[in-house]
């Protein structure tokens, strides 16, 4: 187990009528001038516009608002954002959505008090004097944005995350019923984005490191648990409020701990969903696929012993190796069950922008932990993934 420090401040207010404790929070920190953050009319049908209204007008906050985010976040909404922010004096910014509406109330919170463009926090890797607090109010069980540091943007062409512990959210209210009827596509694409972010951390190379080994280990099975129920039941609150935790669970930061996390997939991921416009989760089940069979062969032992503790998969019968590939088919096996893409080529994809993407990923050098990837490598994977 290697050192590491741990800290997560944001506090979670789960389950039913959590977000009647919204004025409260709000009362705690002080708010004056809140800009409000989402993505479409939804958050009035499921009468939380309501609730945040009437906390504000309880409050006496003034209320700024934008309902214009998209699917990978673009920094031109943030610029914009910013600048209505500074006009109207914000002091706290308020999301309500998944990851793509957090990201962007997290970039904002960066760009207000700041004098440049926001674009450099992402692209310079600045360190910021001051962050707006954020606060959240989930709607979707994914990207799990609700309790991280991070936010990843998109300027067109390039995806780039930027990350900092001030941008981890003061509070995240998370009422499972708020996530009972999404749509089909966006439930089981959000569970990828969670599975991906419990394989990212899975793949360390420590080998000493029980405690986080099991835990993320119980989290998959738990998953693979609840999305089977929500398979045959989509309304199943109970199925929906574990997978909601879970998105938390994944990306909170505690499963990091005593370990170094891979990330490879997922740079590779960016470079696809900005090129294409690919929804994250799905991405991220094309990848993972791809990058479990490419490292079957390169670097066996982490996908083998999952193999052997989740899947259950025979160690007397089976090589490393094999095990490894087995993962791989169990994975791919996993993402068409809940109606997820697993190639390229479904998406009408070729090899053409292989290199480019692969180069953008690498503009700093090698990319993930557990089996570090140049830009060949990048492309050989991409080449599994048609």
């Amino acid at each position: 187990m290697i050192g590491f420090e741990y800290y997560n401040p944001a506090r979670i207010v789960f389950g039913e009528d959590s977000e009647n404790k919204l004025t409260r929070l709000l009362k705690e920190a002080g708010v004056k001038s809140l800009l409000l953050v989402y993505s479409g009319d939804f958050i009035k049908t499921l009468g939380i516009y309501s609730v945040i209204e009437t906390a504000v007008s309880k409050l006496g906050i003034k209320l700024s608002e934008n309902g214009n985010v998209v699917p990978n976040p673009s920094i031109d909404l943030v610029r914009e954002l910013v600048d209505c922010g500074k006009k109207d004096g914000v002091d706290f910014v308020l999301a309500v959505g998944g990851g793509s509406s957090i990201d962007t109330a997290k970039a904002v919170a960066l760009g207000i008090p700041y004098e440049g463009d926001v674009w450099d926090f992402f692209e310079k890797g600045i360190s910021p004097k001051e962050v707006l607090p954020v606060g959240v109010i989930a709607t979707t069980a994914s990207s799990g944005s609700e309790v991280s540091n991070a936010a990843i943007l998109s300027n067109g062409e390039w995806k780039l995350g930027f990350e900092d512990d001030r941008m981890i959210p003061k509070f995240a209210i998370m009422n499972p019923k708020y996530t009972v009827n999404l749509p089909t596509f966006q439930t089981f694409a959000g569970i990828a984005d969670v599975l991906s972010h419990l394989l990212e951390r899975y793949f360390s190379d420590e080998k000493y490191s029980d405690t986080t080994d099991y835990l993320i280990e119980g989290a998959i099975k738990a998953l693979e648990i609840n999305t089977e129920r929500l398979l045959k039941n989509p309304h199943d609150i109970n199925a929906r409020g574990e997978v909601l935790w879970l998105a938390a669970v994944a990306h909170g930061g505690f499963l990091d701990a005593g370990r170094s996390a891979d990330w490879g997939s997922h740079r590779i991921e960016h470079e696809l969903s900005a090129q294409y416009n690919i929804t994250h989760g799905e991405g991220m089940a094309i990848v993972m696929v791809a990058w479990t069979k490419y490292i079957a062969k390169k670097k066996p032992w982490r996908a083998a012993l999952l193999a052997e503790r989740v899947f259950g998969i025979d160690t007397h019968n089976y090589s490393v190796e094999e095990r490894a590939f087995i993962l791989s088919e169990k994975l791919k096996e996993f993402f068409v069950k809940i109606g997820l893409k697993v190639s390229l080529s479904s998406f009408g994809i070729d090899n053409r922008n292989f290199e480019i993407m692969a180069q953008r990923a690498t503009k700093n050098g090698t990319v993930g932990h557990y089996l570090p990837l140049s830009a060949k490598e990048i492309i050989e994977i991409l080449e599994l993934a048609i």
